[in-house]
């Protein structure tokens, strides 16, 4: 087999208990053609110089010491600074098995594939697994663009980079979106009609740790993150792609418009649902203008479209009604 350079990126920002773990499992992989960017995003609890201590450690790590600008930022930093053929990406707070580069380099040589994808599962904080978020092929498969949208936009496919190997020049300029969550599925969607295909393999070598406070899992349950504006203007950028590459996924794409407006709506505090929140009354006015649309989609179950009546009819007297059943 070739062995093409790979350059890891790991953004970090005060993660310095978990940092260890995620590093080592990368300078430990079977496949030793790697360089490793460390991204060191303005720490203030001494990661920073922990980053510098690994790179002691290995001379395939380069670190990297940049103002807080968020993960984005670091990522788009370390992809100007990467010399490998191709990328991957690991958060510094989750790790990856021994094997994992090796089964993706080898699955893009002999598919011939520019992108390739290993499954991933999830363990908590205590180290207990967790439900698997994208079932794993039982066997490796060559997913065509379309039908990796396709699975995207009906949640069942996997949007992360962490999962992914991917040829470097395929990556544009500022790839990752400053400021946003939900960058990676930002980023993919736009990437998708250059990859052509993905090749999917079923081993789970990518554990994510899933920690509470981390950027998209928040302890406070009141708090709104911002995860879901970002999903319904991705679902809005998303839409303008389909109808440009993928004109047979538009039913798709309006049920996946839709559904991310639901969840908004399900999930921002009812105390925030008031005319001067601009972004929420956007969102009603879609799903009333949306409606015959709607109820005419045939992907969207009886389930979305009770929620989407309702929620276009009265969606504060909803989110109250929805409340109180919870609660009782």
């Amino acid at each position: 087999m070739e062995t093409p350079l790979i350059t890891v990126i790991v953004p970090v920002y005060n993660i310095k208990d978990y940092l260890p773990r995620c590093v080592h499992s990368i300078t430990a992989q079977t496949y030793r053609e790697l360089e490793i960017i460390l991204v060191d995003d303005g720490s203030t609890d001494g990661t920073g110089q922990l980053c510098d201590k690994l790179a002691q450690e290995d001379r395939r790590i380069r670190v990297y010491h940049k103002e807080n600008g968020g993960s984005s930022s670091a990522r788009n930093l370390a992809l100007e600074q990467a010399s490998g053929e191709y990328v991957g990406f690991v958060d510094s707070d989750d790790y990856i098995a021994p094997e994992m580069y090796q089964l993706l380099m080898e699955g893009i040589q002999k598919f011939h594939v520019s992108t390739a994808q290993v499954a991933r599962d999830e363990i908590d904080e205590k180290g207990n697994p967790l439900p698997n978020i994208c079932v794993p092929p039982k066997e490796p498969m060559v997913i065509e663009n379309q039908e990796f949208m396709r699975e995207l936009l009906m949640h069942r496919g996997d949007c992360s980079f962490c999962t992914k190997l991917t040829r470097r020049d395929l990556f544009p300029k500022d790839a990752f979106p400053v400021g946003k969550l939900n960058e990676d599925f930002h980023l993919l969607v736009r990437m998708l009609p250059q990859m052509r295909e993905v090749l999917s393999l079923p081993e789970q070598a990518y554990h994510v740790f899933y920690r509470i406070g981390s950027n998209s899992r928040k302890a406070d349950k009141e708090t709104f993150s911002q995860v879901y504006a970002d999903c319904v203007e991705n679902a809005d950028m998303v839409w303008e792609i389909v109808k440009r590459d993928y004109p047979e996924l538009e039913d798709t794409a309006l049920r996946f418009g839709v559904f991310q407006r639901l969840e908004y709506l399900l999930h921002i505090p009812i105390s925030q649902m008031t005319r001067d929140n601009g972004v929420y009354r956007k969102i009603v006015s879609y799903l009333r203008k949306n409606w015959t649309s709607a109820m005419k989609n045939q992907i969207l179950t009886k389930k979305n479209k009770a929620y989407h009546t309702l929620f276009a009819i009265a969606p504060r007297t909803l989110r109250k009604v929805h409340a109180w059943l919870r609660a009782h």
